[in-house]
């Protein structure tokens, strides 16, 4: 699917036509492939790392134009597996044309918000400054949600809350490598933008987008840091509060151990043959009180055992 923009008004309008400033081809099928590579000259290369969640940012140099690949956060779509995902998309940028090559048409929303578009170029900028405010959103929502699944772990300490707290973890290590691979990629730019004496506006404008990147970059990488320390932390709460819970389930097993034993012999006929010279009505509350002071024998010299080991 092509969709095409007009650049006016300091802004782009949808327009029905191929040849304006502004083409986002959204999941390109075979036969809009073969007008990228004829029209565009877009190898296979290219157009297959565009449309690929796993590639790396860079950025290519020709002639008369550049080719770039960059790292986009996917729309955050909620449910219990609080999973932030990156993706990637292509654009080609000439004197006169912008391509964009994407899954999907979400990168033209909010295009002019920030900035007047006047150029392809403006449109470009504009569009790496909205990914980088948007990655700082999905960064003050996994701080949200972070909080949150604390507060449900100190109440409840699931397993649930772990892996999900896991899966935000791993979430923050692929942020930190897609915005470090686009800060590489805006650096590069830069130094091509200073070669080739682009106007000093554009070179404020690219200055401004790395300093937001790093920015971004520090942000991430400092909640990836905290978010580990946490992560380990609750692990380690979670063995102490198992750890508590057997020691005092063998703290039960071992005072009623004896206890069963000594219940078990007096049910049986032998304790009756042993105390037959002894009302039944004496022998057995003597047996109870027995096995009662044995039980907490065991437990005061077992809590004393522990006071000391501590």
């Amino acid at each position: 699917m092509i969709n095409s923009y007009r650049l006016t008004q300091r802004g782009l309008q949808p327009v029905d036509d191929i040849n304006s400033e502004v083409l986002l081809f959204i999941d390109p099928d075979s036969e809009e492939c073969e007008q990228l590579k004829k029209r565009f000259h877009i190898d296979e290369h290219g157009l297959a790392s565009a449309l690929d969640p796993d590639e790396v940012s860079r950025i290519e140099f020709h002639p008369d134009s550049l080719f770039l690949i960059w790292k986009r956060p996917q729309n955050y779509s909620g449910g219990d597996s609080f999973s932030f995902e990156v993706s990637s998309f292509g654009l080609l940028l000439s004197d006169d044309r912008l391509v964009l090559i994407a899954p999907d048409d979400s990168q033209m929303h909010g295009l002019g918000e920030r900035h007047p578009l006047l150029t392809p170029l403006d449109v470009l900028l504009d569009m790496l400054f909205g990914n980088v405010h948007h990655y700082l959103g999905h960064l003050k929502v996994i701080k949200m949600v972070a909080r949150e699944l604390q507060q449900r772990f100190n109440s409840s300490m699931q397993n649930h809350h772990l892996v999900q707290m896991f899966n935000l973890s791993e979430s923050l290590i692929y942020y930190i490598n897609a915005i470090h691979s686009n800060g590489t990629v805006l650096s590069r730019l830069r130094n091509h933008a200073e070669k080739n004496h682009y106007g000093a506006q554009v070179i404020a404008l690219i200055d401004d987008l790395i300093i937001e990147n790093t920015q971004c970059y520090k942000q991430a990488e400092i909640y990836s840091t905290v978010f580990a320390g946490l992560m380990d932390a609750r692990g380690n709460l979670a063995n102490n509060t198992m750890n508590d819970m057997l020691r005092k389930l063998t703290l039960i097993t071992v005072v009623f151990l004896p206890l069963n034993l000594i219940a078990s012999v007096g049910g049986m006929s032998e304790f009756s043959m042993m105390t037959a010279a002894i009302p039944w009505w004496i022998a057995y509350p003597l047996l109870l009180l027995a096995m009662l002071a044995m039980g907490a024998a065991m437990v005061w010299f077992l809590t004393r055992m522990a006071r000391c080991a501590r």
